[in-house]
């Protein structure tokens, strides 16, 4: 009994599963926060469905259920209309794969994508030289006006700089390949387009960082999904976001009315009244 409450000696697998852990706690919290709305109940009438206490499932939903057993688990997901999948990423023996949610969106993307005569290319490795290459969620290619959109699709966003980073990369590493091909050679338009899974969670998420995505995602919403779903449309100037809400239907964002209201003038404005100090930016 002393021995199974001894604090685990710090290897690298322990450190990865206590990092690893943490992250699925959270995200467990969030899932169960959001079923719990979705189907009406406060915390203490799951408490009274599922045998949990109020408290427990408040810790479970700020994120610190990294200690909890799988059968308090299941049995809150029971409770929300909901069913707990749990199984080892690269074993057998899983119902449903891990990206069941993100592979939805996947095949709904380029189920569209054929009404706008689009080529998709699913998980087109962009490193095929390296032993483990990065990959494209899905590439859309028009050859006939050499266009071509790098598209990422986006259940749960946990790290936004690096998703963003690593658009750009993907967006330059098509048009190189692209460009270079001996078949598809010249010059190529090559855009970025996130399609984000419609969550509360990621509403809001984008809802309080939405200067920061309306300076990045500058195309029109309406036009890239009218780039998307019809041959006759070219696609927009800039990168794009749309969302993916249940069963795959893409709808428009809002970001292009706060980047009006937050221009090049209405920062002028905001700089001059902060005053010199307070209105400067810093990294």
């Amino acid at each position: 009994m002393q021995a199974s409450r001894r604090r685990l000696r710090a290897t690298p697998a322990v450190i990865a599963g206590r990092s690893r852990a943490v992250t699925l706690s959270r995200r467990l919290g969030v899932g169960l926060r959001e079923a719990r709305q979705i189907a009406g109940l406060t915390q203490h009438e799951l408490a009274a469905r599922s045998g949990v206490s109020q408290a427990r499932i408040s810790e479970i939903e700020r994120g610190d259920g990294s200690r909890t057993g799988v059968l308090t688990l299941a049995c809150l997901a029971a409770a929300v209309g909901e069913q707990l999948v749990v199984f080892l990423e690269r074993a057998p023996g899983a119902d449903q794969p891990r990206d069941i949610e993100h592979l939805r969106r996947q095949s709904a993307v380029v189920e569209l994508a054929r009404a706008g005569n689009w080529v998709a290319l699913p998980e087109l490795a962009i490193d095929p030289t390296a032993a483990r290459s990065r990959s494209i969620d899905i590439a859309l290619v028009r050859r006939a006006t050499r266009e071509a959109v790098v598209v990422e699709v986006w259940n749960w966003f946990d790290d936004v700089g690096a998703g963003l980073r690593g658009l750009d990369a993907k967006t330059r590493a098509l048009a190189a390949r692209l460009s270079s091909g001996p078949e598809d050679g010249g010059t190529w338009r090559v855009r970025g387009l996130f399609v984000v899974r419609g969550t509360r969670r990621n509403r809001r998420l984008i809802d309080d960082l939405r200067p920061l995505f309306a300076a990045r995602f500058q195309g029109s919403a309406r036009a890239w999904l009218a780039a998307v779903t019809d041959a006759t449309q070219e696609m927009p100037a800039a990168d794009g976001l749309l969302w993916s809400e249940a069963g795959g239907t893409l709808t428009t964002s809002r970001l292009r009315r706060v980047a009006g209201r937050l221009g090049p003038t209405r920062l002028a404005t905001m700089a001059q009244r902060s005053g010199p100090t307070s209105g400067m930016i810093g990294g």
